[in-house]
């Protein structure tokens, strides 16, 4: 580009401080800061996403990361009540930085968690937990039904505005699954944050589906009954040559919970997680045998399934045999079995007993 002609453009450009005012700091990661502000002629309170450039300290470089492309593509065409809403995007002229600029919303899930969890040390009550994990799912269906994968959902990434309302945001790994121009995999090697990522993803799926968005939202929901994560596994890193690492902490922890899956049913018994009440036999999962990394799997206990006693001792308060059902068909191994998000919307946990989730 003409050099000249860049420094016009870059004059031409508003910049974020003429039309903002940076109010606080909120968060930071790997992308970059976010900030609160307010918009200075409407008064509107808003939050700020700074990504870093693409290249530190190069300003010829692009500051558009696949992440920032990606999130900025995507919020650009979402409109949803639980989905986060972007209201514009700005580049500082100064440093190429890129600006996202959101509706605010004043706390976030973990922290919910953290206030029952630690300082009030009482549950969340079950009507304030079935509404937000109905929204959370409602925002989940809607980027299903646009064939988008969110692909980190957690607890820090489930937003709460000022009504109370669920909006689902941070989609720097949100991929699009229809007709992708890439394999999924081939793009991003890891996704999800550890303790919500699917056992699928654990065995080194090269295709996966929505089911691995529907696993998380079946972590959260135990996550607002026992104010913890469910599954709590210490992560293996890379190493300097970027392998990827077999997860064996994190599997032990979901066996621990859910029984160790086998790919065949065994001795006749009734299989699966979905049946409520009764006797629940070893779970199967057909085709994990075929996971790329099941091999490892060698030499693992044979742990017996345990989800409704670590439910029953942690949230004594949580007596709903729907409720319990609900969250058996989330983390459901098979991810062909997995209840999906318009399904779970139906289910009678929301729409025959009460307490009614309510939107806000």
């Amino acid at each position: 580009m003409d050099p000249e002609y860049k420094k016009q453009k870059d004059a031409a450009r508003t910049r974020i401080d003429s039309r903002y005012k940076i109010s606080g700091f909120i968060s930071s990661g790997t992308y970059g800061k976010v900030y609160r502000a307010s918009h200075i002629a409407t008064g509107k309170d808003v939050a700020i996403k700074k990504f870093k450039p693409e290249k530190d300290f190069d300003p010829h470089a692009s500051a558009f990361s696949q992440s920032a492309c990606r999130e900025i593509a995507l919020c650009r065409e979402l409109r949803h009540e639980n989905v986060v809403s972007l209201d514009e995007v700005m580049i500082d002229p100064a440093d190429r930085s890129i600006y996202m600029v959101f509706d605010y919303a004043e706390h976030d899930l973990l922290q919910i968690l953290h206030h029952h969890g630690h300082t009030e040390r009482k549950p969340v009550p079950e009507p304030i937990a079935k509404s937000l994990l109905y929204q959370l799912i409602n925002g989940v269906a809607y980027l299903h039904a646009n064939w988008v994968l969110h692909r980190d959902l957690k607890p820090a990434n489930i937003l709460l505005s000022p009504t109370g309302t669920v909006k689902i945001g941070d989609l720097g790994l949100a991929r699009l699954f229809q007709q992708p121009l890439l394999p999924l995999f081939s793009g991003d090697k890891v996704v999800v944050t550890i303790w919500y990522r699917s056992p699928e993803l654990l065995l080194g799926a090269r295709h996966y589906t929505k089911a691995v968005d529907m696993w998380a939202v079946g972590c959260i929901f135990a996550e607002l009954l026992i104010l913890r994560p469910l599954f709590k596994g210490e992560e293996a890193k890379m190493d300097s040559k970027k392998n990827i690492p077999f997860q064996r902490h994190q599997l032990l922890k979901i066996f621990e919970v859910l029984g160790t899956p086998v790919p065949q049913p065994q001795g006749g018994g009734i299989a699966g997680m979905g049946a409520m009440g009764g006797e629940w036999a070893q779970p199967v999962w057909k085709g994990m045998d075929w996971m790329p990394e099941y091999h490892n799997l060698k030499g693992f206990p044979n742990y017996p399934p345990a989800l409704r006693k670590v439910i029953h001792q942690s949230a004594p308060h949580f007596r709903s045999e729907r409720g319990f059902d609900l969250l058996a068909r989330m983390l459901e191994y098979d991810p062909n079995k997995r209840i999906t998000a318009e399904q779970a919307l139906q289910h009678s946990y929301f729409l025959q007993e009460e307490p009614q989730p309510i939107m806000k």
